[in-house]
């Protein structure tokens, strides 16, 4: 795919915004626009980055959540609770699917709502270097998935002393309310396993002074709020982490939390608990920062071509994506080439060289890359559907 700049458009960057073109080479922020390279006119929408999701279980997004009822004492006794509901046909037929597709649907429910890197909080699994897998996932991370939970995943101590200091090790913990959730900070530091690049994950039974502990050891902690609410009835407050730059935003997966980030970014709105700057922070420069991912987050020459298009009509610069829904975003583009985009935008998937198939979504009519149509896949996701239309053809328009 030759270069293509993108025109007309107010482009948010730390720190500010510009009106400027953005020029987009081989899936990376380019340097500056050029002579030749094609030109999409973007009519005075607002570019943003591609938003990291810091924390989901990416293969769990369609299986049936446990009905709402009294808040749950922990993560532990809510684990108790569903093993239950193993039992319920539409879980057994949930699971019936195969892993792949749930892996491949997580992943494109994410990328719908403009998350194009997530870190995924299980075993790493060979699709998600597929060309073809919808987002990019977090690798070469750490990992142990609770205190309380012996015998699934690595060893909590044995995985951080074998992660390189340089890389970030993440654990659910504080998962909680009761007296064991709150007493978990102390029990990881008793392991040694709190340090700069320890992500913690949750931290709802985190006290004012384990914060302080957190923060003084450099670590980070992922806020879950819809997650928190729905299991237990309660979380964190995050305007401590949040000043010191140690806070980042995750979902969780259905299963517990919100519908997408978009979403859980729409709540803590309408909480009034942040604002839309540092809102879009959370979960662009501070989630790369904290999971090193030294080429994303921001558009900066060089990064990822990974970006939001958002409609003039919601707003400029961070505020742009307030209050945003997926069915509202212009344009989905992940390393410079576009996944979803309104039917208007389609000559960009011609310029691109993919093949798009038409969808509607959320009852909008879209345009969907190919490489992300498939059947087994959308059948999982409520809210997208094919439309029984010829695929639209690459071409080579729009140059200037």
């Amino acid at each position: 795919m030759r270069g293509v700049d993108l025109h007309g458009a107010l482009t948010v960057l730390p720190g500010g915004a510009t009106g400027l073109p953005l020029p987009l080479r081989e899936g990376r922020i380019g340097p500056a626009p050029r002579r030749g390279a094609a030109r999409i006119d973007l009519g005075g929408a607002t570019i943003v980055p591609g938003l990291v999701n810091a924390h989901d279980h990416l293969h769990v997004n369609a299986i049936p959540p446990l009905a709402r009822g009294e808040p749950f004492a922990s993560s532990y006794e809510w684990i108790e609770a569903f093993k239950l509901h193993f039992g319920d046909p539409a879980v057994a037929a949930a699971l019936a699917v195969s892993k792949r597709v749930r892996l491949y649907h997580g992943a494109l429910k994410n990328l719908l709502a403009g998350t194009t890197c997530v870190a995924h909080h299980d075993p790493w699994d060979t699709d998600f270097g597929a060309p073809d897998f919808p987002v990019s996932v977090l690798r070469d991370q750490g990992w142990s998935y609770a205190l309380g939970w012996p015998g699934y995943g690595p060893d909590p101590r044995q995985s951080f002393s074998e992660t390189p200091c340089g890389h970030p090790w993440i654990i659910h913990l504080a998962e909680g309310t009761d007296a064991a959730s709150r007493a978990e900070l102390a029990r990881l530091e008793a392991l040694e396993c709190l340090a700069s690049n320890t992500v913690l994950v949750h931290g709802v039974g985190l006290s004012a002074h384990d914060i302080e502990r957190v923060i003084a050891r450099g670590a980070a902690v992922v806020w879950c709020p819809s997650s928190n609410r729905a299991l237990l009835g309660a979380t964190l407050d995050p305007q401590r982490l949040l000043a010191a730059g140690r806070l980042a935003l995750g979902t969780d997966s259905r299963l517990s939390g919100a519908r997408d980030l978009l979403e859980e970014m729409r709540g803590i709105l309408a909480d009034g608990v942040l604002d839309p700057m540092q809102l879009l922070e959370l979960a662009t420069t501070a989630a790369a920062r904290i999971l090193r991912l030294s080429d994303r987050g921001a558009l900066l020459p060089g990064h990822r071509a990974d970006l939001l298009v958002v409609a003039d009509d919601r707003g400029t610069g961070a505020g742009a994506l307030a209050g945003t829904r997926r069915s509202e975003l212009r344009a989905v583009v992940r390393d410079g080439m576009p996944c979803i985009t309104d039917p208007d935008l389609g000559d960009w998937f011609g310029l691109a060289g993919v093949d798009a198939v038409p969808v509607t979504l959320d009852g909008r009519p879209k345009l969907l890359a190919s490489w992300l149509a498939d059947p087994e896949v959308l059948a999982l996701e409520p809210g997208l559907a094919l439309v029984e239309e010829m695929r639209q053809p690459a071409c080579a328009t729009g140059s200037g």
